[in-house]
């Protein structure tokens, strides 16, 4: 996909986080008005603030870090070149870690160009349609950024406008105005976006992905009713379906698919910018860094015969990118399959052009299945559940027994079976660290969790020190 992945390349304005604004004149008021003159300057505006999403070195998110290094599925490999994830694999990790530092001005950026088209986008004498369309895709991702930083800081500083610096001195906001602004924001930009676009501009944000941030949402705050009207606008809009291949959402040439809600776009990047997960995850022992490796609870979590372990892990003697899998490939004995391509198809290790899907139709599926089973809807669970699991089933090798459907009707048997779907269905997708704090188990799976203060990681020791309104999240 050429058009909008290659356009963030000509983002018209160098990024700036909380602290870089602290330290100069924003660059959201100077001379902005002068650039915002023509349809074309807002399109460019808008494409500018998906750049932070990506994972690459330009912007070395390691959120990745955060929700599988942390977990139970996966350990911190590597040669040690990355102290902070070895930190985070042992929870050792402190205010100064440079990737808490670089999470929170990579979406402190995006924050800041959405708030820049939000403001100054209207003020351009333009077709309509597609004025409110770019403001639609700036309040969805404003709200995705704002999502990002509650998991991983839990309050931070809510800027909704283009503000100055001696303006910026200010307190964390409660987590739940936060997500009351997310859902604001989600509800805003679905009348404003499209459910489909033309080819040409596949990526941009959607109505259902606007939707489908606000079923979220709802579902961090235990609102299940909210989370299922959500869901159920998500389904209504008849555009998402499962595909029949669990693998084509991991598959370049099979991309931004019907099972696609949300999905951050890699491909046909220019050198330097792709998927960095590419190199990051694969094994040393074929030009990866090892960063991180597959923990044994994970790969037995899946039930016998379930395809989607191979799917998502390799283990010894399987296929590999081109190689054979040898358990001396990591520190375990097992490598992360997912988002990792074969050499052939990428220009180098670190370009990888394979998207990252943030939301899989997969996933509103088992949202609907889990606030149905909360609210003692337990028969009425089985549904969506079951059509996770029918999906996976199709492609075992011995169909008629394996994954067998999930017919319980008491409510507690219900949860955890949904909670281990969650885990085979969407292992290394970056949701299982942040999926074992909102169900409060953290610390009955994680040793070295403590209660009270691992839920949130530390906010920056950088942005405490610019701005003394801030607050420092509990126990650090």
């Amino acid at each position: 996909m050429r058009s909008i992945a290659f356009l963030l390349m000509i983002s018209f304005l160098t990024f700036t986080s909380c602290q870089d604004i602290l330290d100069k004149d924003p660059l959201g008021i100077l001379d902005v008005g002068s650039f915002f003159q023509t349809s074309e300057d807002a399109v460019q505006a808008i494409n500018a603030a998906y750049e932070p999403l990506l994972f690459n070195n330009n912007n070395n998110n390691f959120y990745w870090a955060f929700a599988e290094v942390t977990s139970d599925e996966a350990i911190a490999g590597g040669d040690g070149s990355r102290a902070g994830i070895v930190e985070m694999d042992l929870f050792t990790y402190t205010p100064r870690t440079q990737e808490f530092n670089d999470f929170w001005k990579v979406n402190y950026n995006g924050i800041n160009q959405c708030n820049t088209v939000i403001e100054k986008v209207p003020e351009i004498a333009m077709d309509i349609t597609l004025q409110n369309r770019i403001l639609g895709e700036a309040y969805f991702l404003r709200a995705y950024y704002y999502f990002l930083l509650t998991q991983v800081f839990g309050d931070v500083p809510l800027l909704l406008k283009i503000t100055p610096p001696d303006e910026l001195k200010i307190p964390k906001t409660p987590k739940a105005e936060i997500y009351a602004q997310i859902v604001l924001d989600c509800d805003q930009a679905a009348t404003w976006l499209p459910v489909d676009y033309p080819e040409v501009e596949t990526g941009r944000a959607t109505r259902g992905a606007a939707y489908a941030l606000a079923a979220k949402t709802y579902l961090y705050q235990k609102n299940w009713s909210k989370t299922l009207e959500y869901t159920t606008k998500v389904k209504d809009l008849g555009v998402y379906a499962l595909v029949a291949d669990y693998q084509d959402n991991f598959k370049e040439e099979t991309q931004n698919n019907s099972e696609s809600v949300w999905e951050i776009q890699h491909a046909n990047l220019e050198l330097g910018v792709g998927n960095f997960l590419n190199q990051w995850w694969r094994s040393k022992k074929i030009q990866g860094y090892g960063f991180a490796e597959v923990t044994p609870a994970f790969v037995a979590a899946f039930e016998p015969g379930d395809p989607r372990r191979k799917f998502t892990v390799a283990v010894n003697n399987e296929e590999y990118f081109g190689y054979i899998y040898k358990p001396s490939y990591s520190s375990t004995g097992f490598g992360v399959r997912k988002y990792l391509q074969i050499d052939s198809t990428v220009t180098q290790p670190s370009d990888g052009d394979i998207n990252y899907t943030a939301v899989r139709y997969a996933e509103v599926l088992l949202w609907e299945a889990e606030a149905l089973a909360e609210l003692g809807q337990v028969v009425e669970a089985q549904a969506p559940l079951e059509t996770v699991r029918a999906r996976a089933r199709a492609q075992a090798e011995d169909p008629e027994n394996t994954l067998p459907p999930i017919l319980t009707t008491d409510k507690s048997e219900m949860i955890t079976a949904i909670r281990h779907e969650r885990q085979v269905e969407l292992g290394f997708e970056m949701h299982r660290f942040f999926d074992l704090v909102r169900w409060g188990i953290a610390a009955d799976l994680l040793p070295d969790f403590q209660p009270g203060k691992h839920e949130t990681f530390p906010l920056p020791q950088t942005e405490i020190d610019l701005n003394s309104a801030l607050e420092q999240n509990q126990g650090y």
